[in-house]
C-alpha cells in the first residue's frame, strides 16, 4: 500500500506541473523511471520521493547550485543548503545565512548525484540514516518553497 500512496503522489506532482498537449518528455522519462524504481525495487520511499522531486526541479529550470557554494563559489568545505540562496553553502558563507540546513558530505554527495546524473542511473545510489533525513528535509523544502505549494501523502507523514 505504501508504493501505491508514493505513486499516486509523484502522479498528482506531474499532473501540477504538466499541461495537456505539452512536450513533457523529460518528466514523463523521470515519471516512468521512478514508477519503475518504487516498484520494482526495495528503495526507501522517501528516498525515492526526494530525488523525483529535486530531478523534477532540475528538469522545470530550478536547478539548485550543488558543485560550489551559491555565494563565494569555494567548493571545498561546503556544510549547509541555502532554500533562500538556492544552493550549499560553504562553512564560511553558512555563518553569514541563518536560512541554511546543515547537510552531510553524504547528502552533499546525493543532491550532486541526483543533479547530474543520467536518468535511466537516476536511483543507482542508497542513504541510510542521518543522511537520509537530511536529504528528504532539504528536498522537501526547495521543492515546496519553488513550486509555491505544499505537497503532502495523503493518509501518511508530510514529506
Amino acid at each position: 500500500m505504501d508504493k501505491l500512496k508514493y505513486a499516486v503522489h509523484i502522479n498528482k506532482i506531474v499532473q501540477d506541473v504538466t499541461c495537456e498537449n505539452q512536450n513533457c518528455y523529460k518528466i514523463l522519462q523521470l515519471l516512468l523511471n521512478t514508477l519503475y524504481t518504487i516498484a520494482e525495487t526495495d528503495k526507501n520511499l522517501d528516498m525515492v520521493l526526494g530525488v523525483f522531486k529535486l530531478r523534477l526541479l532540475c528538469i522545470l529550470g530550478f536547478a539548485p547550485q550543488v558543485m560550489e557554494c551559491a555565494n563565494c563559489k569555494e567548493k571545498e568545505k561546503i556544510t549547509s543548503f541555502s532554500i533562500k540562496d538556492n544552493g550549499v553553502k560553504c562553512k564560511m558563507c553558512t555563518k553569514q545565512d541563518t536560512s541554511t540546513i546543515e547537510i552531510s558530505q553524504s547528502t552533499l554527495n546525493a543532491m550532486k548525484y541526483t543533479v547530474t546524473a543520467p536518468p535511466k542511473k537516476l536511483y543507482a545510489f542508497e542513504l541510510k540514516d542521518a543522511s537520509l533525513e537530511e536529504f528528504k528535509l532539504v528536498t522537501k523544502l526547495y521543492f515546496n518553497e519553488k513550486l509555491e505549494k505544499e505537497y503532502k501523502l495523503e493518509g501518511m507523514s508530510a514529506n
